[in-house]
């Protein structure tokens, strides 16, 4: 039988980052954390010098992605965009440790931090490392000076392994309790038959179907239903052969959206994977409102498509081909297209995009779509997903209260 470490998913598992100066022992905490030398480990400042994650179990905590970064005080225009770069890895970060050396006091690299996840609502623990060497260890806290956020402190040892079994139950206690909700279970009941179109083209990976639907197909036999899998072409044969009358409904890839909707009767609800991502993961509504703002696009606006993964990109690539293709013929306009992929999220205050297409987010955290979807709305930018988006410009409406599509015909 797998355990739940092998079966969750990596965007699923509770992330946790560490963050201090150099040579403050983040990397001897996290073997000594998982009782692994999973962390390369150095007496010289800067041995970690990109941000790096690992996916592991901690118990009692559970499954988790850990990832150590580089050290916070680095050096010269490269450690700069070092420390920009770990700075970064708080939008994905669901526990932040902020790590001291016992001999050592919290100044204000550690403040900066702590205020920041004081910001973000991002649960810290202040670790004082090395408690070996300094057993008497200075009892200041990294205070924000304007939240007075006091985070709880652990002293610990990597070299003893003293204070590692209350740092790890320090941990399962700080997980956030806004975990992401359920993909689709909650719109099923025990025997219900929902069909699962999924495309086989050129972006679909070899042998295998894409991370969406794996989950989407997962979670409806675990919830005792049949998840029959069919390709555009075959649903209009599958529907009369099971009958329309027994299908609970029909679910997508948003790319399909034309021919799955030409395909399902109108009584039928349809849905897209993506949609039920930004569902569990985003916020639906704000996602809907986002789409209407494709009707408004004008000559010279920009738009920004970005993605939460990275893959090698195929002919008809539907973020950097497809959406584009669509988007212009939608709107009828000639307009300007950029494109990111993974944790670059480029919203730059001096040339805000007119509108943000994001992807339905299955490789990304609740906490990082979120982040990601706050930044836009700060900034006034509308944001939009694939799924929601394409049907949109296929003469369908999503609907953010039953997750389901509300079509034309």
């Amino acid at each position: 039988m797998k355990s739940d470490f092998s079966e969750t998913p990596v965007a699923n598992r509770t992330r946790i980052s560490l963050f201090g100066r150099r040579n403050a022992g983040k990397s001897s905490l996290i073997n000594a954390l998982t009782g692994q030398s999973v962390a390369i480990v150095s007496d010289v400042p800067g041995t970690t010098t990109d941000p790096v994650s690992k996916t592991m179990e901690i118990l009692p905590l559970g499954p988790c992605v850990v990832t150590d970064t580089a050290g916070l005080d680095d050096e010269g225009e490269l450690g700069a965009e070092r420390v920009k770069r770990s700075l970064a890895v708080l939008e994905t970060t669901d526990i932040a440790l902020v790590v001291v050396p016992c001999n050592e006091e919290p100044g204000e690299t550690e403040r900066r931090v702590v205020a920041r996840c004081a910001e973000m609502k991002i649960p810290v623990i202040l670790v004082r490392t090395k408690s070996d060497l300094a057993p008497q260890s200075p009892t200041t806290n990294p205070q924000s000076p304007t939240t007075n956020h006091q985070p709880p402190i652990t002293n610990c040892s990597a070299k003893t392994g003293a204070g590692i079994d209350e740092l790890r139950a320090k941990l399962a206690a700080a997980v956030p309790d806004d975990r992401p909700g359920p993909l689709v279970a909650d719109l099923v009941t025990r025997g219900d038959i929902v069909i699962c179109v999924c495309p086989i083209d050129a972006a679909a990976p070899k042998g295998r179907l894409i991370l969406p639907q794996q989950q989407v197909i997962r979670e409806l036999i675990e919830n005792g239903c049949t998840a029959a899998v069919c390709q555009p072409s075959e649903l209009k044969a599958l529907i009369e052969r099971i009958g329309k009358g027994n299908v609970k409904f029909v679910i997508t890839d948003s790319q399909a959206f034309a021919a799955v909707d030409a395909a399902t009767p109108p009584d039928v609800p349809l849905t897209s994977f993506s949609i039920v991502f930004a569902r569990q993961k985003g916020d639906l509504k704000t996602l809907c409102a986002g789409a209407e703002a494709l009707k408004g696009l004008k000559d010279g606006d920009t738009v920004l498509i970005a993605e939460g993964c990275t893959h090698r990109r195929q002919c008809g690539d539907i973020g950097t081909v497809k959406l584009p293709a669509w988007i212009r013929k939608f709107t009828g306009k000639k307009l300007e297209f950029k494109f990111s992929s993974g944790g670059d999220f480029p919203l730059d205050c001096d040339s805000l995009p007119s509108l943000v297409v994001h992807c339905g987010g299955c490789m990304l955290t609740r906490r990082a779509v979120m982040s990601r979807i706050g930044r836009c709305l700060s900034a006034g930018v509308p944001v939009v997903n694939y799924g929601v988006a394409i049907a949109l410009m296929h003469g369908i409406v999503a609907h953010p209260g039953t997750c389901m599509v509300v079509r034309s015909h």
